[in-house]
């Protein structure tokens, strides 16, 4: 007996969308949803099972619970002309005894002969964008502005390694001149002190000169006298 597509298990996505790169493992998750209040086995059949690795590819879901399906495709050498994919899915579901277990889930069981309700869904697969919210034109422009900014900061550094290292010699080189200046203008001063000084020393040893001369001749006229 079956039933009409989708009736025992809801599945999302629809289709199976792989963000398509090449050289690279890419995985679609199927989200199984029992709508009965029964026991449901079910089965993941592909067009192309070299291509695909289906995990698990058959099971149970308990009534009114869910079930995920995570489907593999294998890395893909070559790009499909117009990136169109001629691959099928087929998930095929029956409502069993409860007392089945997940291990002794076969293929007869989703026969019209196994007497068990069965219903088919069939997916188409769909190759898209590596990401679904950018554009060439915006990957382009970000990638052109972090290259930018990349070129940009990369300079800037080297300038500030380079200006400090200039920044303190030409510190120190003013220091330096400054040390210098101040030296010579303190050698300066010292030699005017210095000069100073000489003629202080030289009026007084005049003055005490003529201070003793004068005492002497008084003393020489008190003698006298």
């Amino acid at each position: 007996m079956s039933t009409e597509s989708g009736e025992l298990l809801g599945i999302d996505p629809i289709e199976l969308r792989f963000p398509f790169e090449l050289n690279k493992q890419i995985s679609c998750t199927l989200q199984l949803t029992n709508k009965t209040d029964k026991q449901v086995a079910f089965k993941v059949k592909t067009t192309s099972p070299k291509k695909y690795c289906v995990r698990p590819n058959n099971g149970m879901v308990a009534p009114r619970s869910k079930a995920d399906v995570v489907v593999t495709m294998q890395a893909q050498r070559d790009v499909p002309p117009d990136m169109q994919c001629k691959d099928k899915f087929l998930v095929q579901s029956a409502i069993v005894a409860k007392e089945i277990m997940p291990k002794e889930v076969t293929g007869d069981m989703f026969t019209k002969d196994s007497g068990n309700i069965v219903d088919e869904v069939k997916l188409k697969v769909v190759y898209v964008a590596p990401s679904s919210s950018q554009s060439e034109g915006f990957e382009d422009g970000n990638l052109g502005s972090l290259s930018y900014q990349e070129e940009t900061k990369e300079p800037k550094e080297s300038e500030k390694i380079i200006s400090e290292p200039l920044a303190l010699i030409s510190k120190l080189m003013e220091e330096k001149n400054s040390a210098v200046e101040l030296n010579n203008k303190l050698r300066q001063e010292l030699d005017l002190l210095r000069r100073d000084i000489s003629r202080q020393h030289g009026g007084f040893s005049l003055v005490l000169v003529l201070v003793v001369a004068i005492l002497g001749i008084l003393l020489g006229f008190l003698m006298k006298r």
